[in-house]
């Protein structure tokens, strides 16, 4: 049992609410189109998914990657309108997202700005998941100057119904105001031996479970239950479980940046997780 230092009051999602899907970011559509399509089969329970081609947008459009995140917007389109009964979770969210690498604080404001407007203009995009974003207290000024203009840019354009969707990609705990900046912050991203006796931290307690998503890879099929009873427990709406290991990937599937990616392709147990948090399904 992994050791927890919340209150009780913080084992919000123990009563049934639904979790679902945030998706890192898969390979390019031609490498992993097996992992693009599923993201759009009716009744997968998905939150949002990121689109990354080159560390960010690309220099110019990509035809496989336009197909990709229009088959999403049309999966997205036929859940609000009740076209598609089981994609209840799709129906509140099920959003592409563009992937704004922040370099822990280090890359210039100009540039992510440039890197939005093409992810709005070329993929139509519902918001952005800013990877390697700062966590500490002295670099919330600067994020939160990013994800006031993001969010009206977003509140601008015609394919983010609702103003979009905003995600901080911390991997860790932040400084609690960073939960005022965004949508949701991603409080854990790393391996399974880590997950399992990981903490959480007790301000999380004051915000319901859609404001949190956990990334999780080397998680033996074994321990799904668990994982997933972790997730609940510790107030996570949104996760991502994987049993590839960020150390070897042996089908090449997980390489971006020269780094072996656990979240590029789908776990070997897609279908059981699907189907343990899918419509209807609970703890």
């Amino acid at each position: 049992m992994p050791y927890l230092t919340a209150p009780a009051d913080a084992r919000r999602t123990a009563g049934g609410e639904q979790l679902g899907f945030g998706v890192p970011g898969y390979a390019h559509p031609l490498l992993a189109p097996a992992e693009w399509a599923e993201l759009a089969r009716p009744g997968t329970p998905l939150h949002w998914a990121v689109l990354n081609i080159a560390n960010g947008p690309g220099s110019r459009p990509d035809p496989h990657c336009l197909e990709a995140a229009g088959r999403l917007r049309n999966a997205r389109e036929r859940a609000l309108h009740g076209e598609a009964p089981s994609d209840t979770v799709r129906a509140s969210g099920g959003r592409l997202l563009g992937h704004l690498d922040l370099a822990h604080g280090e890359r210039p404001f100009g540039e992510l700005i440039a890197d939005a407007r093409s992810f709005i203009d070329w993929y139509r995009v519902g918001g952005f998941y800013l990877a390697r974003c700062p966590a500490d207290r002295d670099r919330l000024p600067a994020v939160r100057r990013l994800t006031g203009t993001l969010h009206a840019l977003l509140a601008e354009s015609d394919s983010a119904d609702g103003g979009g969707r905003l995600v901080l990609g911390h991997g860790t705990h932040p400084y609690p105001g960073y939960a005022e900046a965004a949508d949701q912050l991603v409080t854990f991203q790393g391996p399974w031996t880590d997950y399992r006796w990981s903490q959480v931290a007790e301000w999380t307690a004051d915000y319901p479970p859609d404001r949190f998503a956990h990334f999780v890879h080397g998680v033996p099929r074994t321990h799904l239950e668990e994982a997933m009873r972790i997730a609940r427990w510790q107030g996570a709406g949104t996760i991502f479980f994987t049993d590839r290991s960020d150390r070897s990937d042996r089908d090449g599937w997980g390489e971006r940046n020269g780094q072996s990616d656990p979240f590029a392709a789908l776990p070997s147990y897609w279908d059981e997780i699907v189907s343990r948090i899918g419509p209807g399904i609970s703890e």
